[in-house]
């Protein structure tokens, strides 16, 4: 018995056409429920900043809630591995940045998901300039005398970090590891916590984002030293840069994106991405990343996924060079 090739090609596509239906469906149906967006740090730092203002103009863009699922602790291996587990299928997102992605792994090495294997990088939302400050109390009017004070006092001085792995425990890690200063680390849950202890003076030096330290620099309670951007801040234009100060090339920056579990459609991820260009285009969002000195990305996938790999990199030879171990 044979077949007519154009009626067998004719039947072939018609098979095909509900599971390709079903997909196309899929996709344009989406999103269905609420966003879960997952953010890995306890409430108040720049974190959930970045995640709540993005969340705001993506809900009003896509038609369902948005909204953000603070996890903390744990370095931000718990969020991770909540959403490894999650259902593929675009309704929970985490938000991603230099700890979690490019250093946890080269400091715990037994995590329970690969960072590269078990999520899709969506798109990178901000890079935030990191600030160094002391306590009023630090005898120590600018960089050069802290980090002259601290070799005096070896030890002697603690500094406070929103976790371990976290972008201010990176950052100061990194600037002890060029300044060759001791001064030890004391991890909170949380960039609230650490300050509050910081603004008691029960510890004496941080780095965090602007939007955290910025008021109290301003009202005298908190003393900014550095930021570890290239070039100087509008908001501190009297606060040089740790390059400036003879160290050159060094730069350090809070960065933040989207992930997604591994297995979400590729159509998602794009409506993703394209959704959240288009939120980080906005009025509010644009106006409060200003004021924040924050640089907003919104690239592809792709782009996102190959700045990732770039930080591992330079932050894995950071973790080896400073020894930086989980606490």
């Amino acid at each position: 018995m044979t077949i007519d090739r154009r009626h067998f090609l004719s039947a072939t596509a018609a098979l095909a056409l509900p599971g390709l239906a079903t997909a196309q469906a899929t996709a344009s149906g989406w999103p269905k429920q609420s966003i879960r967006f997952v953010v890995p740090f306890a409430p108040g730092g720049m974190s959930e900043i970045v995640a709540r203002t993005v969340a705001h103009e993506l809900t009003k863009q896509l038609g369902q809630t948005v909204f953000v699922d603070n996890k903390g602790g744990g370095a931000g291996i718990p969020a991770m591995q909540d959403v490894a587990k999650a259902a593929p299928d675009g309704h929970t997102i985490i938000l991603g940045h230099v700890g979690s992605l490019a250093v946890n792994p080269y400091i715990f090495p037994n995590q329970p998901y690969d960072v590269n294997k078990d999520f899709i990088p969506v798109t990178l939302l901000a890079k935030v300039p990191n600030l160094f400050v002391v306590h009023p109390d630090v005898p120590a009017k600018d960089f050069k005398e802290f980090v002259a004070y601290v070799k005096k006092h070896p030890g002697q001085l603690n500094y406070g970090s929103a976790g371990n792995a976290s972008a201010g425990h990176l950052a100061m890690e990194y600037l002890k590891l060029v300044t060759g200063m001791f001064i030890t680390h004391i991890p909170y849950r949380g960039t609230d916590p650490q300050l509050t202890d910081l603004l008691a003076g029960r510890t004496q030096a941080s780095s965090a984002g602007l939007p955290a330290m910025l008021p109290h620099i301003r009202s005298g309670k908190l003393r900014a030293i550095a930021v570890g951007t290239p070039q100087r801040l509008a908001a501190l234009p009297d606060v040089p840069t740790v390059a400036e100060m003879g160290f050159k090339d060094f730069e350090t920056s809070q960065w933040y994106g989207i992930l997604a579990p591994a297995g979400t459609p590729p159509d998602i991820v794009k409506r993703l991405q394209e959704e959240s260009l288009k939120a980080l285009k906005s009025n509010s969002v644009t106006e409060r990343f200003a004021s924040d000195s924050a640089v907003g990305g919104g690239g592809p996938s792709s782009e996102f996924a190959a700045y990732i790999a770039q930080q591992q990199k330079i932050w894995k030879e950071i973790v080896k060079r400073a020894s930086i171990k989980a606490d």
